[in-house]
C-alpha cells in the first residue's frame, strides 16, 4: 500500500487542490450575499469531500475489475437513463435529474465515464487488430447513439454531444483503419458545415420545426452563434453580456469581487455555467490563463501516465477521459467568446454541481489507478487473462 501511495502523481493532486481553491473563491464572489445561493461555496466544499473521497476510491481500485464488468455497468447505465426519461425531475429544461432527499444526481453525467468505460472493454479486446468497419466501428457507433438519443429526449444537449466526442476519440486511438478515419473526418465536416448552411438559409422553417417538436430553447442557443441579426433580445442576453463582462476584465481584471457585470447579475449563472466569466472579468486575461494552464498541465499529465503504462485497458480508459475533458473546457469556454453555441455544459472542477464535480474526479481516480496497477502487467501477457470476455466469468 506504501508502495502505491508513493506511485500517486503528485503534479495533478496539486492542480486538483488549486482548481479546488479557484472553484470555492469564485462561487464565493459571486453568490455572497444573494437570497438562496449565499453558502454555495460552503456547499460545493461539501461536494469537493465527497469528489476527493470517490477519487481516492477509485485510486485505489484496479481500473482493470470495472473495465471487465463494463457491460454490466453499461447496461445498467443505460436503465437508469430510461428511468430518468420517465421519473426524472426537470431542471434548467432538462428533465434528466434524480432527486432523492436533499440530494440530487445527473445520470447523463455519469454515463460519460460508463461510456468510456465501455468502449475501453470493447477495444481492448480487440488486441490491437484493425478495427473493421461494419462489425466494429458501427457497432460502436449504434451503442454510442442509444444513450446519445434518450438524453437528446431529455433537453439535454451538452451531456449528448459529449458522447460522441468520447466515441470519435476513443476510435481515434483504437487502430481504426485511416481510410476510415479520413472518411468519417470527412463526412462529419460536410455533415456540419451542411447543417450551418441549413440552419442559416432555411431559419424560419427549422424554427418552426422545432417549435412543433418542443426543442424551441435550441433556437436560442443556435441563433446568437450561427445568425446573431436574427436573435431576439432573450436570446443573446447571456453570451452578449458574457463576452462584455470578458472584454471588460482586460489583462489583470477588475479585481476580486469587483465584477461588473457578474457583482450585478448581468450574467446569468455564473456560479455554474458561466463561472468562466466571473474569472476572466475580475482577474483578466492573466488568471484565465492560468486556470488554462492548470488544465494544459492536467491533461499533459494524464497522457504521459498513458504512454507509461503497460497494460492496454489504461491508455483507452485515459483518452477517453482526456477527450471528455476537453470537450467540456472547449465547449463551456468557446460559447461564451463565440466559439460554440450555448449548451449549458459545465467547466470541470470549477462549476457549481455535485453531479459533475463526482463525475471528474472519479475520472481522475481512474486514471490515478492506471498509474498505479497499470504497471503490474507485462506487454506480452494473454489478453483473455486480463479481460476474459463476461460470458466466461464464473
Amino acid at each position: 500500500m506504501l508502495q502505491k501511495i508513493k506511485k500517486i502523481d503528485g503534479v495533478i493532486v496539486m492542480i486538483l487542490v488549486l482548481l479546488m481553491v479557484v472553484s470555492i473563491f469564485s462561487i464565493y464572489s459571486v453568490t455572497h450575499g444573494r437570497e438562496k445561493l449565499d453558502g454555495a461555496h460552503l456547499r460545493m466544499i461539501k461536494f469537493y469531500v465527497l469528489g476527493i473521497i470517490a477519487f481516492v476510491g477509485l485510486t485505489f481500485v484496479d481500473y482493470r475489475i470495472l473495465v471487465k464488468y463494463a457491460l454490466y455497468i453499461y447496461i445498467t447505465g443505460i436503465g437508469i437513463l430510461v428511468l430518468v426519461s420517465f421519473v426524472g425531475a426537470e431542471q434548467n429544461g432538462a428533465q434528466g435529474w434524480i432527486k432523492f432527499g436533499g440530494f440530487s444526481l445527473q445520470p447523463a453525467e455519469l454515463f460519460k465515464l460508463i461510456l468510456i468505460l465501455f468502449l475501453a472493454a470493447v477495444l481492448v479486446r480487440k488486441n490491437r487488430n484493425k478495427l473493421r468497419f461494419w462489425s466494429d466501428v458501427v457497432p460502436l457507433g449504434l451503442l454510442t447513439l442509444l444513450p446519445f438519443m434518450i438524453v437528446i429526449s431529455q433537453n439535454d444537449l451538452g451531456n449528448a454531444l459529449s458522447y460522441l466526442v468520447i466515441l470519435v476519440g476513443l476510435l481515434w486511438i483504437g487502430n481504426i483503419k485511416f481510410s476510415h478515419a479520413l472518411i468519417g473526418l470527412l463526412v462529419i465536416a460536410s455533415a456540419a458545415t451542411a447543417g450551418i448552411m441549413c440552419y442559416i438559409h432555411y431559419h424560419d422553417e427549422i424554427k418552426g420545426f422545432l417549435d412543433d417538436i418542443g426543442r424551441s430553447h435550441w433556437i436560442e442557443r443556435f441563433d446568437p452563434w450561427l445568425v446573431p441579426d436574427k436573435a431576439t433580445a432573450k436570446a443573446s442576453y447571456h453570451t452578449k453580456n458574457a463576452k462584455l463582462a470578458i472584454a471588460s476584465g482586460g489583462m489583470s481584471g477588475e479585481g476580486f469581487m469587483q465584477g461588473t457585470s457578474v457583482q450585478t447579475d448581468r450574467v446569468p449563472y455564473t456560479y455554474s455555467d458561466s463561472i468562466f466569466v466571473a474569472i476572466a472579468e475580475e482577474f483578466g486575461f492573466v488568471g484565465s490563463a492560468l486556470l488554462l494552464l492548470l488544465y494544459f498541465i492536467l491533461i499533459h499529465r494524464m497522457i504521459l501516465i498513458a504512454l507509461e503504462c503497460k497494460d492496454r485497458g489504461g491508455p483507452f480508459l485515459i483518452v477517453g477521459i482526456v477527450a471528455m475533458m476537453l470537450y467540456q473546457i472547449f465547449e463551456n469556454i468557446g460559447a461564451f467568446i463565440g466559439l460554440m453555441p450555448l449548451t449549458g455544459i459545465t467547466l470541470p472542477f470549477v462549476s457549481y454541481g455535485g453531479t459533475s464535480l463526482m463525475i471528474n474526479m472519479a475520472s481522475i481516480g481512474l486514471v490515478m489507478s492506471v498509474r498505479l496497477h497499470g504497471q503490474d502487467v507485462e506487454e506480452d501477457l494473454p489478453i483473455s487473462t486480463l479481460y476474459p470476455s463476461p460470458a466466461k466469468q464464473g
